[in-house]
């Protein structure tokens, strides 16, 4: 059976979890309820947290934001969607949305639209246009872009073919 720690040497974990990677209020609780600490003691450890700059909701939101679309190239509704679901604050969603520009916002969905659509070895134009459409509203990206720029693909292997 895990013994439970002490407040100090909680305090020393959770530092340590949350300097590794940024975190969210929720996950920090989770792990905090994991330890086996009661709610007086989450509570101050979170205070200790926020106090000492181990937890901000502004720059985990940020943060999230930022990587997930430099990274994992995800659009601004699955970003939305995944922060909401941590519980952060729609002013903390804007603030990490506000993170990517409308330039590059523009350019990552443009070029992985092209990469998937280049991807897709179907000669079928229809299932083609429905595979890329569903790529890129999985990934999150406005369905008024998926549309616009999947119909303009198809405008353009036309060109080629015809």
């Amino acid at each position: 059976m895990p013994t439970i720690p002490t407040l100090k040497e909680a305090i020393q974990k959770i530092e340590h979890y949350c300097a590794y990677q940024e975190r969210c209020h929720d996950e920090v609780f989770s792990k905090l309820k994991s330890l086996k600490l009661n709610s007086n003691e989450i509570d101050e450890i979170i205070v200790h947290l926020i106090e000492h700059n181990f937890l901000n909701e502004t720059r985990f939101a940020c943060s999230f934001a930022r990587g997930k679309h430099r990274i994992k190239f995800w659009g601004k509704i699955r970003i939305i969607n995944e922060l909401k679901f941590r519980n952060i604050s729609q002013y903390n969603i804007n603030l990490g949305l506000a993170e990517i520009t409308p330039e590059e916002y523009a350019t990552t969905f443009d070029t992985l639209a092209q990469r998937n659509w280049d991807s897709i070895r179907e000669s079928n134009i229809q299932k083609k246009r429905k595979k890329c459409s569903d790529f890129l509203l999985r990934k999150g990206f406005e369905s008024n872009l998926v549309y616009d720029k999947v119909n303009e693909l198809v405008k353009m292997a036309h060109g080629q073919n015809g």
